[in-house]
């Protein structure tokens, strides 16, 4: 009798729930009062509460289930009336049921007292109860919460782990991701100063400065606590680089202050999904892209640093280049790549494919850390620091043959930065710009100028190698240099400018770097990824000499695989520039005469219209399109005259007589980088003419036209007068 008596007053309970939910989705004034409403929710959470002591059956499941509805309904009710998305009369009822709830009857406290809850769930929904309350009351009377403050408090000096914990760190987290999003500095200053001192004790007791003891309170928590506790250093540190940020609070440096113990995470025996979050955070720390995915508004503008900024910048770069010189990148464990069921073991022998999150994360993290270091040290740098940033490069290469990146196969050594960034556009030109200025900075410690493209080149970092495999990546097409330009979500510009300065005061090395690019590439490993393969399954297949072998490097699929030539395509752009009205009859898009590629129909229309653009003069040596499937690399094709006169590329395989042709095919190369500069300027400047390019681009195709005069003077043989 009891029983039905329960379930008879929960249906109506259930029923009145769900019809509320049902109006608020519509848009709708429910039927029910709200003082009713309050009324039935409070109940229910009450009740719920004390239904985690009873004994598990069919009355207490029901009971969950009701509060988990009643705490989705509160969270929704908060969250639109911080929107205001509903139209008024809906607005005005939900502000009488908040108004009863949490003024009337004060359920803050009782959702607060849910953080402890056995239900995880249950837990959960009370914290983005919480979180969204909190919020909606900062941003109403700018005042934090003496209940949700006093349980959070507590629990970070407590450092208790359990649920508790969890939903503290999750509600923070929330509260302080939404401020950044909306960019409500002084309340976000305010809350900092509210949890500075119980979250530096927090991280205190679980991310310590030595190894060992890291990898004691890591066993103390669980993962899910760690990500948890992860996550929120990541929003911490995204308010570091807020505008007009205060350095006088501690919490927001904690991630550059415990780098070290972060290192020995990543390293130690935690569970492999905490040491890829820790790697990632790290990552986004020396970039300073941490939360980069969700803080948005004027919060995220460039604006002045806290005092203590340059101090904690090279902070986490000097902890990162100590532990890679006491082997760390050793002990980094790599493991197979994920897939949609999930990882799996590898069998001796296997053709494996490496997680490439982190071995790019490992490689980057490095590179960065040597960049800042030496940005930091003023270069006063000489020849022993040249040596030893070669000794971690060397360090970084040893790393990647451990985990399965077969190096040894790709016969340029320069290589490896497209093979382990390829599929990530932001972190391949972070990694190009940290080489860039590594070779730049040490190039200018003395050493010879020789020596230093040789040593370059056998350390993998020469940028000259680096900019043509980049181009040759991308077909040679100058329209994706123009949309790495005008997008945002690469430092390409950066990258790009400071290159072109230094390729025209050094020409020589590039045409010398043209030359070992293309030789080497007779017998280079050729990437390219499957259409329907995931972002971190990335294939190499290498020519050893004969067509029918084939073998596998770095993030490979089965060894005897068909070879098979493919092109990047060039129709996808970021900006459709023929649609804009004020175009002219010259688009970038042109059609591809069957069996043509994209790139190269863009050459020729270029090479056809200089006559008529820019006077210039005019390349003798016009390729005309051949009729293969695809267009080969450059470098892996040689000029062969047909019996009809017309010239054709040809790819080759092996290269037993490369000798007589390597002038011929460095001379290619460098012309086929040059046309695509000299593209790139004359879009650029039709753009800039017509105001539609988003920056002032007048220095950017100043130094194009400069190194086009570079080649112009170191082969005037190539041009009519």
């Amino acid at each position: 009798m009891e029983h039905t008596a329960s379930c008879s007053r929960e249906r109506p309970t259930s029923t009145c729930l769900t019809d509320v939910y049902r109006c608020f989705q519509t848009g709708s004034r429910p039927s029910h009062s709200a003082a009713e409403v309050a009324g039935v929710i409070f109940t229910t959470i009450l009740r719920g509460e004390d239904g985690q002591r009873a004994p598990a059956g069919h009355r207490h499941d029901n009971r969950s289930e009701l509060t988990c509805i009643s705490l989705t309904l509160v969270e929704k009710i908060i969250s639109s009336l911080t929107s205001r998305s509903l139209p008024p009369p809906v607005e005005s009822y939900c502000a009488d049921i908040e108004r009863v709830l949490f003024e009337d009857v004060d359920l803050l406290s009782q959702l607060v007292c849910q953080f402890s809850a056995e239900d995880q769930i249950i837990s959960h929904l009370a914290a983005k109860s919480v979180s969204a309350w909190v919020f909606y009351q900062l941003l109403k009377s700018g005042t934090v919460s003496p209940a949700w403050e006093q349980m959070c408090v507590r629990t970070f000096l407590s450092s208790a782990p359990g649920t508790e914990l969890d939903a503290c760190l999750w509600s923070l987290t929330d509260v302080l991701k939404r401020l950044l999003k909306g960019a409500h500095r002084e309340i976000l200053w305010k809350l900092l100063a509210v949890f500075d001192s119980g979250l530096c004790v927090l991280c205190s007791e679980f991310i310590r400065e030595e190894g060992r003891s890291a990898e004691l309170s890591h066993s103390r928590l669980s993962g899910t606590t760690f990500c948890l506790l992860l996550d929120l250093l990541e929003v911490l540190t995204a308010s570091s680089s807020v505008r007009g940020a205060d350095g006088c609070w501690k919490s927001p440096r904690l991630t550059h202050i415990h780098s070290s113990a972060l290192l020995a995470t990543i390293s130690g025996s935690a569970q492999y999904f905490v040491k890829k979050r820790a790697l990632l955070l790290l990552k986004k720390a020396v970039l300073q892209k941490a939360g980069e995915d969700w803080a948005l508004g004027e919060a995220r503008l460039p604006g002045p640093k806290h005092d203590r900024f340059s101090s904690d910048m090279s902070a986490l770069p000097r902890s990162v280049l100590t532990a890679v010189a006491a082997d760390w990148l050793q002990s980094v464990r790599v493991e197979s790549a994920s897939f949609f069921g999930g990882t799996r073991q590898i069998v001796a022998d296997e053709g494996r494919k490496p997680d490439c999150v982190m071995l790019s994360g490992v490689s980057l993290l490095l590179l960065k850390s040597m960049e800042l270091h030496i940005q930091t040290a003023g270069g006063t740098a000489g020849v022993d620091s040249a040596t030893e940033v070669y000794g971690y490069l060397r360090s970084l290469c040893g790393f990647l043959k451990k985990n399965r990146v077969e190096l040894t196969e790709v016969t340029h050594p320069c290589c490896w930065v497209s093979l382990l960034f390829g599929e990530q556009d932001d972190d391949m030109m972070e990694a190009l710009k940290a080489l860039l200025s590594i070779f730049l900075h040490h190039r200018l410690s003395g050493l010879g100028e020789s020596a230093e493209l040789e040593a370059a080149c056998a350390s993998g970092c020469n940028p000259h190698c680096h900019f043509l495999l980049l181009l040759r990546s991308i077909s040679f097409d100058h329209s994706i240099l123009l949309d790495f330009l005008i997008s945002t979500e690469t430092c390409f510009l950066e990258y790009f400018v400071r290159y072109l300065k230094y390729l025209r005061a050094d020409w020589q090395g590039f045409t010398a770097a043209c030359g070992k690019v293309s030789v080497s590439d007779c017998q280079r490993s050729l990437q390219k990824s499957l259409p329907d393969s995931g972002a971190g399954d990335m294939f190499a297949l290498t020519y050893k000499g004969q067509p029918e072998q084939v073998g596998l490097s770095p993030c490979g699929q089965p060894k005897d695989a068909p070879v098979e030539m493919i092109s990047v395509a060039a129709g996808s752009r970021l900006v459709e520039y023929s649609s804009s009205d004020e175009s002219g009859p010259e688009n970038m898009d042109c059609q591809d005469e069957p069996g043509t590629s994209a790139c190269e129909n863009g050459r020729f229309s270029a090479l056809d219209g200089k006559r008529k653009i820019s006077g210039a003069p005019i390349m003798k040596q016009q390729y005309e399109p051949s009729h293969p499937p695809v267009l080969p690399s450059p470098s892996n094709s040689a000029l062969e005259r047909t019996p009809e006169g017309s010239s054709s590329l040809t790819e080759r395989t092996s290269c037993p007589d490369v000798a007589p042709l390597s002038g011929q095919v460095t001379c290619e190369t460098s012309v086929r980088a040059v046309l695509c500069l000299s593209q790139l300027r004359e879009v650029v400047t039709r753009l800039q003419t017509k105001n539609l390019f988003p920056y002032n681009p007048s220095s950017l195709i100043k130094l194009l036209q400069q190194v086009q005069n570079c080649f112009q003077q170191s082969h005037p043989s190539q041009f009519d007068e």
